[in-house]
């Protein structure tokens, strides 16, 4: 479980370096902002979009390659993004870094769940939590690169994916081992029973999750600059503070989950982020990033939880269910950034708050809706 959270740590600083690109690429190489945010857009298609694609084709046929290789080709990718010349090759860097990303996800989640035997829930929140450190490594590593060495300096970022990359190649037969003797029958052709109904509303439950997400990432520190007055480097701190408590939560809730059940972890999640985000737009500066903190924690601690609830809907589909969970729905939610920005822009920042406040109120119906047989199943 530690290689697959570590290959997941670096394949997600590959996705979390590019946005922190931007600026350097628009001030050295020319591109317009329309450009610039093609790019955004590009690695969110590649990287999420396209998860299921991988997820369909791993489940008819188990590719265990896909793990070292989606690593590789994440770093790869985004290392020669600040090398090439032009502007085409510049995006089709960034697309090959985006498909490594898209490799690697539904095949580690695949094994993530076989390691974690009948503590899916803490398993996959482990394995999470390696995402959400990597994404938010991403900017922090590549940004002192491209500063010291100039675009150049992308390419140190190619270092630590090829070495990750040979380390899960080295571990294979062993993550191998761990495929129960069911799950290689299933993959063979028998059909197991797949609940594909509540799938869907707990997919929606996601997708209401990852606006809340987004829209929290993109605007959480121009809201301190904006309506709380302060300077940009606080307001940095406070998205670090909603960032890392979202990590802290993932570990918690993943335990939580299969002592309690996957439903009751993630309907208390959705019951608790619409007063926490109300709270948060009535608070100060530094009482605001303690409800950031708690708004963090159960937005970002069910990502794992919901991987497994997924997983247990299709059991015959599991790689198909992570490719949803973590890339589809995801992705989803970034295209809904722009939604939010224009209500800000149009009405202000605290009615956008309002409106990501009230979005959990539809997640909680959502899960309430669902059924206990498949996600209610406590581990020892």
């Amino acid at each position: 479980m530690a290689a697959l959270s570590a290959g997941h740590l670096f394949t997600d600083v590959s996705q979390g370096a590019v946005a922190a690109l931007v600026p350097f690429l628009v001030a050295e190489r020319g591109l317009s902002l329309a450009a610039a945010g093609s790019l955004v857009l590009a690695v969110t298609v590649s990287s999420s979009i396209v998860q299921p694609l991988f997820g369909y084709f791993s489940d008819r046929k188990p590719l265990p390659a896909l793990m070292p290789l989606g690593v590789m080709f994440g770093g790869l990718g985004i290392s020669l993004v600040g090398v090439a010349p032009n502007y085409p090759l510049i995006l089709l860097c960034t697309v090959l870094s985006g498909l490594g990303v898209a490799a690697f996800h539904p095949e580690s989640a695949r094994f993530a769940n076989y390691v974690s035997g009948s503590r899916r829930a803490r398993g996959m929140s482990f394995f999470s939590v390696g995402g959400n450190a990597g994404f938010a490594l991403g900017p922090m590593i590549s940004t002192p690169l491209v500063l010291y060495f100039g675009l150049s300096g992308t390419l140190f970022l190619a270092l630590p994916a090829l070495l990750m990359g040979l380390v899960l190649f080295y571990e294979l037969p062993r993550l191998v081992s761990f495929r129960p003797e069911a799950a290689a029958t299933d993959e063979k052709g028998a059909k197991a029973e797949e609940d594909w109904w509540p799938f869907t509303r707990m997919v929606m439950v996601v997708g209401i999750r990852s606006f809340v997400y987004f829209g929290l990432v993109t605007f959480v520190a121009e809201y301190y600059i904006r309506e709380l007055e302060t300077s940009p480097a606080l307001a940095n701190t406070a998205l670090s503070v909603m960032l890392f408590a979202g990590a802290v939560g993932t570990l918690v809730m993943g335990p939580l989950a299969d002592r309690t059940g996957r439903r009751a972890v993630l309907a208390g999640a959705m019951f608790l982020l619409s007063p926490l985000i109300y709270s948060f737009t009535l608070s100060g500066p530094l009482p605001g990033m303690v409800f950031l903190a708690f708004v963090g924690a159960a937005t970002i601690g069910t990502f794992g939880v919901t991987v497994v609830m997924g997983q247990e809907y299709l059991p015959g589909r599991i790689g198909v269910a992570a490719g949803v969970t973590l890339g589809l729905s995801i992705g989803l939610g970034g295209v809904g950034a722009p939604v939010f920005g224009a209500i800000a822009d149009n009405y202000g920042l605290p009615t956008m708050m309002l409106t990501l406040a009230a979005l959990p109120l539809v997640g909680l119906a959502l899960t309430l809706s669902l059924p206990r047989r498949a996600t209610e199943t406590p581990g020892p």
